[in-house]
């Protein structure tokens, strides 16, 4: 059993998870690392929205999983992966949750990216019906 605190999402620390209708890309060093139109925005207290993308969406050739992990009490333990052909820029520039608390479950087996470890996390919009 472990003893590490288990918190609930609430008035306090509120956290949100919706589905992001825009398509999400992840580049680095010219290459696409993530494509995906099934992110899930997570929102976090005061923190900047964080997109979680589908394993699916991941180009996973260009990762390497590493022995880093952090604990959170709203979603449990991440665990990281570098991004091989970015070097000590994009070391453990990914995290994952493959078991998180009930509570987020939405995210488990999603990838979330440091904008700062990566060239770009571009969200793009669809065009409206009559434009080009």
């Amino acid at each position: 059993m472990s003893d590490k605190p288990i918190k609930i999402p609430g008035p306090d620390h509120p956290i949100t998870v919706d589905h992001n209708p825009a398509r999400v890309v992840v580049k680095l060093d010219g290459k696409i690392v993530a494509d995906t139109r099934d992110a899930l925005t997570l929102r976090e207290a005061s923190y900047p929205p964080v997109q979680y993308i589908p394993r699916k969406d991941v180009d996973m050739s260009l990762l390497q999983r590493t022995d880093h992990s952090t604990y959170c009490p709203y979603k449990g333990e991440a665990s990281y992966y570098s991004i091989a052909p970015g070097g000590e820029r994009a070391k453990n520039a990914i995290w994952t949750y493959e078991n998180p608390h009930a509570a987020m479950r939405e995210i488990k087996d999603r990838m979330a990216f440091y904008p700062d470890r990566v060239d770009s996390i571009e969200e793009l919009q669809a065009p409206e019906a009559g434009e080009f």
